[in-house]
């Protein structure tokens, strides 16, 4: 029976889990901060599930960035093609330019989020030169130890090195990394269907404590997050567009959206829209010889959505904890943005993943930071639908205007 039950679990809906856990930890937590006995009994034993689910997290996430970053280096093969490197260029400005608008959004409209935190007293480096030390004695720390303490800094700059070291090994070598990543990537499945349970728990714990300031507050980042993907997708990539072409890009855009977005929004893969958008890219009279590398190429690499959710989520842990943010800190976020997004996992909720890299950039510590990733996947119902139609849909506008055959 307890086998039964597991499998129709497993191949449930995990949206509609998670919207269960959330009502369910917000009904409980509610009746607990309503001083009820026996729901602040209950609340307080299931508070455990949040705590298990964000150790979880914090155990696979710097294996994950390392191996994930490392393999896709090592892996993929860039192969020449017309119009091919003029697509990455664009992928590569088109999230970086995500990630700022991510950064000033945040500033415009600040979020603050329900933290667990000690008294230790968080600030940020305030002057340049402090930022660029503590940026490099990070980069060169010594890679186990980047692991074990989570210096994701570190861990990105060894992910780096050794994959571009590795690079030209032989291909029994690869197929040995790509099987880790797999392998990897198979547990933080699995980590992510047992969301429902953590969020159950982290919800009615953050409800018992404040009431339904903490939804509230998840509402408001929400919007920001949202309102900040519309804008890369209907304004950002339009002038990306015009620029480009010098025509009016809207027809494209939404043509994009249409056919594209849509369909990205209700699979929440951009691995699972491949086909979708191959199709999309043959209506458009596009180039075969382009769109068959650049469409599973940006699938991987070209990640605005997830730019922008790094970008947001990490500056409301930023603000939550009242640390200074200097200029060039906003700068050097944008840039860690990026390169997140770029390597981040191809499974629901992979940008999240990303996030302690971000954060440790402001002297966060990893078990506050893997708290800000839990938050993402309590929001993660919206945010990663929305993330995955930006990210999906621009591939498409990203290689048609970079087609020989586009008209």
């Amino acid at each position: 029976m307890f086998k039964n039950l597991a499998k129709k679990y497993a191949d449930g809906n995990l949206v509609l889990q998670i919207l269960v856990g959330i009502a369910l930890g917000a009904l409980l937590g509610f009746l607990a901060y309503s001083k009820v006995a026996w729901a602040s009994g209950i609340a307080s034993s299931v508070s455990v599930l949040g705590d298990l689910f964000v150790g979880a997290l914090k155990a696979i996430a710097p294996i994950l960035v390392f191996v994930l970053v490392c393999a896709s280096i090592v892996v993929k093969k860039i192969t020449s093609g017309s119009g091919l490197k003029k697509v990455i260029v664009l992928y590569a400005i088109g999230t970086f330019l995500a990630s700022i608008c991510g950064v000033l959004a945040s500033f415009l409209f600040p979020t603050h989020i329900v933290l667990q935190t000690t008294d230790q007293l968080l600030a940020s480096p305030q002057s340049i030169t402090a930022v660029l030390k503590d940026l490099v004695y990070k980069m060169v720390d010594n890679p186990v130890h980047a692991l074990s303490t989570g210096n994701y800094i570190g861990i990105l700059t060894w992910a780096i090195g050794s994959g571009i070291a590795l690079r030209y090994c032989t291909e029994s070598t690869k197929m040995i990394f790509e099987d880790i990543s797999n392998a990897i990537t198979k547990i933080v499945k699995f980590i992510i269907m047992l969301a429902p349970f953590g969020i159950f728990g982290l919800v009615s714990t953050s409800v018992a404590q404040t009431g339904f300031d903490a939804l509230l507050g998840y509402g408001k980042l929400i919007l920001v997050l949202v309102g900040t993907m519309l804008f890369v997708a209907f304004v950002v990539n339009a002038l990306i567009v015009f620029v480009v072409t010098r025509k009016n890009p809207y027809p494209l855009i939404f043509t994009c959206v249409k056919h594209s977005a849509i369909t990205a929004f209700f699979t929440r893969s951009s691995a699972a829209n491949i086909p979708v958008n191959l199709s999309l890219c043959k209506r458009l009279n596009l180039d075969e010889e382009l769109y068959s590398i650049a469409i599973p190429l940006g699938a991987n690499i070209n990640m605005a959505g997830a730019a922008v959710t790094i970008a947001v989520l990490s500056l409301s842990a930023v603000f939550t904890l009242n640390i200074p943010v200097s200029f060039t800190e906003a700068f050097l976020l944008s840039i860690l943005a990026t390169i997140g997004a770029c390597g981040a996992s191809g499974v629901a909720g992979g940008s999240l993943m990303l996030i302690p890299l971000a954060c440790s950039l402001f002297g966060i510590s990893n078990d506050i930071a893997m708290q800000v990733v839990a938050v993402g996947f309590i929001i993660g119902v919206i945010q990663d639908s929305v993330e995955t139609a930006l990210n999906s849909s621009t591939d498409v506008v990203f290689t048609a205007i970079s087609s020989k055959k586009v008209e």
